[in-house]
């Protein structure tokens, strides 16, 4: 199998949230840390590819406390993008996908039969499961102003410092700092609507969310302040999205862009639970035109 073994770890408590599984922070932590891995194990890098456009995760079942986990890594050429990086995330003792990144890359075309030929040693068919699904594959583009968000409905749900453990080697921020600033912010963005936090505590649900797909704009380093604007996206039956937008604050520069999907979750009975017709009203009502 071309897929080569990146990542041997295990989900301690402490990463686990208030619904007691794995936080979305600690998946794109452990995605970011395989990516390394892979790097150094194939002479992958930006050099031969270009920077990495945008990482896409989707979330497939849920990782508890004290389970190991490993994460396969391959390249796909089959992908949504000319070049994917892509990670599977598995439960060790179940062999289960827990969740899959898709790392996206868009280097010279005239590069691409040499970039097959570098890498046929762990080139491998993408999977289905890794498919974008709730939210476009393609990078966020454009640079929206703070002043341009808030007018059209956008609210600031989270503010932040980048401190020294939050960043890589490389000297910037990485994916688990600009993801933990969105796991917070999400509980400001649903107060918008009918499902709060007490709402959510006497039903004993949880917010979950189910995709992910991070685009940086512009690093961030030690001692940045942020600021996030969250605004909704659209709403169905089970699942809405929203956009999350990350500003370094002192001169307002857009950082990062986070598309998610959405859902209620019954602690319980461990299932989604169907958005209510006056929820999806007001979802409606706040989305951003």
């Amino acid at each position: 199998m071309p897929a080569l073994e990146t990542l041997l770890s295990f989900v301690n408590t402490w990463e686990c949230d208030e619904n007691d599984h794995l936080n979305v922070q600690f998946y794109f932590a452990k995605f970011e840390e395989a990516d390394r891995q892979f790097r150094l194990l194939t002479g992958f890098s930006d050099a031969v590819a270009g920077p990495r456009r945008v990482r896409h995760v989707r979330y497939h079942a849920e990782l508890r406390s004290a389970v190991p986990i490993k994460i396969r890594s391959y390249i796909a050429f089959d992908g949504p993008h000319m070049l994917s990086v892509v990670h599977e995330m598995i439960e060790t003792s179940t062999n289960e996908i827990s969740a899959t990144a898709i790392d996206g890359y868009t280097p010279n075309q005239s590069a691409a039969k040499q970039l097959r030929t570098r890498f046929k040693d762990v080139e491998d068919t993408m999977n289905a499961k890794a498919n974008p699904r709730g939210v476009s594959p393609s990078p966020f583009v454009g640079k929206p102003t703070i002043d341009d968000l808030t007018s059209n409905g956008s609210t600031v749900t989270c503010r932040g410092t980048v401190l020294s453990r939050d960043v890589t080697p490389e000297g910037k921020a990485d994916d688990g700092f600009a993801i933990g600033l969105i796991s917070d912010a999400v509980s400001h963005a649903w107060e918008r609507t009918p499902m709060k936090t007490s709402w959510l505590d006497e039903n004993y649900y949880g917010r979950i969310a189910m995709e992910q797909k991070l685009t940086w704009i512009s690093p961030l380093k030690t001692g940045d302040a942020v600021v996030v604007l969250s605004s909704f996206t659209g709403v169905q039956n089970n699942v809405f999205s929203l956009r999350h937008h990350i500003y370094e604050s002192r001169t307002n520069r857009l950082a990062a862009v986070c598309d998610m999907v959405a859902l209620t979750m019954d602690l319980e009975k461990r299932s989604i639970v169907p958005i209510e017709n006056d929820v999806r009203e007001k979802i409606l009502s706040l989305q951003a035109s």
